[in-house]
């Protein structure tokens, strides 16, 4: 949930996640939209477990997402990657 009391932020704008569409402000980060969102799974373990944010400074990778863009993925940490509009973002979480 984002806090609303006394924030000014730009204009709102749409990247998908996994082909759901979350809602971001300029300046957040793909993870902070994707928790705003309800969206806490950002990945799977080797035992096909869910991993969620651990420790949003970029240190212990839980966060990664692939990022498409074209043909191309990238794999990213979400926490240090800002949200862009039209972002394509996956998690490999419904794989």
């Amino acid at each position: 949930m984002r806090k609303t009391d006394g924030v000014s932020r730009g204009e709102p704008f749409a990247f998908s996640v996994d082909g759901d569409a979350i809602q971001a402000y300029p300046g957040e980060t793909i993870a902070a939209a994707m928790l705003a969102g309800d969206a806490t799974e950002f990945r799977r373990d080797r035992s096909g477990r869910a991993r969620g944010l651990f420790c949003n400074m970029g240190v212990c990778s839980e966060c990664l997402v692939h990022v498409r863009d074209g043909g191309v993925s990238r794999r990213v940490r979400a926490c240090l990657v800002l949200a862009e509009p039209g972002m394509t973002v996956e998690t490999g979480i419904g794989e």
